[in-house]
């Protein structure tokens, strides 16, 4: 089996070389898509093994690991329309294609809708917030019907006539992951490319809203060590110690250990949080139409502590490195603040504090979380 740690790692390495160089270019993925097309981390079938590189690929350059953990994803989404035996065949025959998957699925734009004509659909609309689709080859996409009012999910030649980006990405935060919107004019969908319905009273099909989450948590935890690991070498190589503290280097200082203490412990319990969470999604998906009601409970309630938790951790770590760096680090060269843009940008995906009323609801009455878009 291949060691997709060690491939991750040197992925990883090469991004942050000029991570900061390229958060300010502001550029479309392009490369860096082509990067893991070349690295083979697209093709990564195992379910922990991507979470690891997600990790790793994330701390380095949280967009790309965004990139990368939405792939994943999206192709995981796609098995949950079949059986598990037949989830698993299609994840490892489009893994194996080493093609870059992304989505068109907004849960709150449903400004996508489909026209019945022989042989399939008619697709229409603008959708916002597509991560990703600029630079994919393949989509899966969300859409409402318009004799029905029913939702269907499909997929998509990236390239194929009638799609178009709006191209009105310009957020201060995660700036390559093509999160723009996406426009869809008189697209076909043949029958063949139709998933299945985007049925909400599903136990299984509901986990693709759950999903979202925990992939967003992972790379909460991606950018939290991304900083930890780029704000302890710079204290090692270049932070002065305070003329106060009687020590020779900022790696003695007294406040400065602590700091980095309770920094550390923060994001180790937040990164367990986030595995823990994985764990359970990764068993309610292997239990296929066995799922029940309950166990899909108590992974939403999972995973919601993991969003809660590492949205906190993420936001306070990304801010609190400055101190532990001093003045010096401000300095636009370093690009420090890239870390601090990224995580304030993406735990805004939804608002947390929903999440924590589900996990308190969950604790104190044992009321399951409702079948959303986000939930």
């Amino acid at each position: 089996m291949r060691d997709w740690l060690g491939v991750a790692a040197d992925v990883a390495e090469k991004l942050r070389g000029d991570a900061a160089e390229r958060d300010r270019r502001g550029e479309d993925p392009v490369a860096e898509v082509a990067t893991l097309k070349d690295s083979g981390l697209l093709t990564v079938a195992d379910w922990d093994a991507q979470r690891a590189v997600v990790r790793v690929v994330g701390a380095a350059d949280a967009n790309v690991g965004h990139l990368l953990g939405y792939h994943y994803l999206q192709v995981w989404r796609g098995g949950l329309f079949l059986d598990r035996d037949d989830a698993a065949a299609r994840s490892a025959e489009l893994h194996g294609q080493n093609l870059f998957w992304a989505g068109i699925s907004n849960p709150l734009d449903a400004a996508l809708q489909l026209t019945p004509v022989d042989g399939g659909y008619r697709v229409d609309g603008r959708k916002t917030f597509a991560t990703g689709a600029a630079v994919a080859d393949r989509l899966v996409v969300s859409a409402t019907r318009v004799d029905t009012g029913g939702k269907l999910t499909f997929t998509l030649d990236a390239r194929a006539e009638g799609v178009s980006r709006a191209g009105e990405w310009d957020n201060m935060g995660q700036r390559l992951t093509a999160s723009g919107g996406v426009q869809l004019t008189d697209v076909l969908v043949p029958e063949a490319q139709v998933l299945g319905p985007a049925d909400g009273t599903s136990p299984r099909l509901s986990l693709a809203a759950i999903g979202f989450q925990e992939a967003l948590s992972q790379l909460h935890v991606a950018i939290a060590e991304g900083a930890l690991a780029e704000a302890a070498r710079y204290t090692r190589e270049t932070t002065r110690p305070w003329f106060l503290s009687g020590v020779d280097s900022a790696t003695e200082d007294p406040y400065v250990l602590q700091t980095y203490g309770e920094l550390v412990a923060d994001v180790q319990a937040a990164g367990l949080l986030a595995d823990r969470a994985s764990a359970l999604l990764r068993d309610a998906s292997e239990a296929g139409t066995a799922l029940t009601a309950g166990q899909r409970a108590e992974t939403a309630a999972a995973i919601s502590s993991a969003k809660v938790v590492s949205t906190r951790v993420v936001n306070h770590t990304t801010a609190k490195v400055f101190e532990l760096c001093g003045a010096r680090a401000t300095a636009s060269t370093h690009a420090f603040d890239r870390f601090w843009r990224n995580a304030r940008t993406i735990t805004l995906h939804d608002p947390v504090a929903y999440k924590a009323r589900e996990v308190g609801a969950h604790f104190l009455t044992g009321q399951h979380a409702p079948f959303t878009g986000s939930s």
